[in-house]
């Protein structure tokens, strides 16, 4: 006969498997629905790599750059984290042609972008490249608008596994669905596995028709790096962002995401907690991560943010639902995403510039409150004490606190 308190300890532990469970599988009914997915069969966990624009530009980009910067991501330790893409932006491009075929700046590229993109096959990665949907790039080199199906090819023939396509110069009346669905096309007519990042900055709602589209979507104009600002033209500081990213997150999942832009973390613009907070929030967000800084020059405070694999576990969770903020009290927040294991990854955001305590409560987000659940700090790594109904922090000035809690 079973010992009477060996059996109450062993339905204790079927009970709390049964909590887990349960828990998982009501994030999954329950969760908002999100878009139809690309059915590329990419993109399945949000990508992850570098791209030239935020820390090179137009100017200052060149093969010897990319090269860098994919000899960087291995010996780094990011390649091994999960990053894959390197991609240049504007400005590799330099005119067309008498067929039409586009061409690379022969200065800046002088071994021709297929070589390139051999040299980044060969670290074991993956390569990416610009272009635009208008008669012209943003920086004013020749677009793809009425290429569309022979940029496509080329970029097949020189081995091309990602196509980030922006929205400047377009013509009078040019719809971005249509446009960007031209292009889906023709990428999908190379028969070449290639990832397709749409670029239209949020203008057009793209959360709303871009789903079967592109497998990522711009949803706001281009992030800049600072906390909190706000440019003229559309660019938007990591609280601006944020903030917009909120009311959208019911549109994202495999195959499909929601694109707050790439990472400034490194450029030197903000404050380490501040960047911290801003990573913990695109994993959160289920974002894309596309770290923007010279990452054959990074200090230890960036690599110890950018290769923080508790956190990045966060944005790779394959269920891939986009947290949103849960409790607002002025400038004190709690944002929560559901994972796959049937817990939560919960930010506790100061948006204030003096140290405050933030409490998550359990109803906030989703468990009884009377649950007992472990909290685990992802920047401390480090297991807290068992907490029942709430967890509280205290959180400096413009900076965030980010916790995994396990039933």
């Amino acid at each position: 006969m079973i010992p009477v308190h060996s059996a109450c300890l062993s339905w204790r532990r079927r009970l709390g498997r049964l909590v887990v469970l349960s828990l998982a599988m009501c994030a999954l009914l329950l969760a908002p629905l999100a878009s139809q997915a690309l059915e590329n069969g990419l993109a399945r966990t949000p990508p992850m790599g570098w791209n030239s624009w935020n820390r090179f530009g137009c100017k200052n980009v060149n093969e010897k750059v990319v090269r860098a910067a994919a000899d960087a991501m291995v010996s780094s330790g990011m390649k091994a984290a999960g990053y894959q893409y390197i991609v240049i932006d504007d400005c590799w491009q330099i005119g067309r042609d008498a067929a039409g075929n586009i061409l690379a700046d022969p200065k800046s590229y002088p071994s021709g972008i297929k070589a390139l993109a051999d040299y980044v096959h060969s670290k074991g990665l993956k390569f990416g490249i610009y272009t635009d949907a208008g008669v012209k790039t943003c920086a004013g080199r020749p677009g793809s608008l009425g290429h569309e199906y022979q940029d496509a090819a080329q970029y097949a023939r020189w081995g091309v596994d990602f196509v980030k396509e922006d929205w400047c110069n377009t013509v009078p009346g040019q719809d971005s669905e249509a446009s960007y669905t031209v292009m889906r096309n023709a990428l999908a007519a190379t028969g070449r596995p290639i990832v397709f990042s749409i670029c239209e900055w949020g203008s057009t709602k793209p959360w709303l028709w871009a789903g079967p589209i592109g497998n990522m979507w711009r949803a706001a104009g281009d992030i800049q790096n600072c906390w909190s600002c706000q440019r003229t033209w559309g660019g938007h500081g990591v609280l601006q962002i944020i903030d917009l990213m909120d009311s959208i997150y019911s549109y994202s999942g495999p195959g499909h995401w929601n694109d707050p832009d790439m990472l400034e973390v490194g450029n030197g613009g903000m404050t380490d907690a501040e960047y911290r907070a801003h990573f913990s929030l695109w994993a959160l967000f289920s974002a894309p991560l596309i770290s923007g800084n010279d990452i054959s020059q990074m200090s230890e405070a960036t690599k110890e943010i950018l290769l923080n694999k508790e956190v990045i576990a966060v944005d790779q969770d394959p269920m891939g639902i986009q947290g949103h903020r849960v409790q607002k009290d002025g400038d004190l927040e709690v944002w929560s995403k559901q994972l796959s294991d049937g817990g939560r990854a919960v930010v506790l955001l100061n948006r204030s510039d003096k140290p405050a305590t933030i409490t998550a409560d359990w109803t906030a987000i989703g468990y009884p409150s009377k649950l007992k659940a472990q909290v685990r700090d992802l920047w401390l790594h480090q297991d807290m004490a068992p907490h029942t109904g709430s967890y509280a922090a205290e959180v400096p000035g413009d900076a965030a606190v980010m916790v995994r809690i396990t039933p």
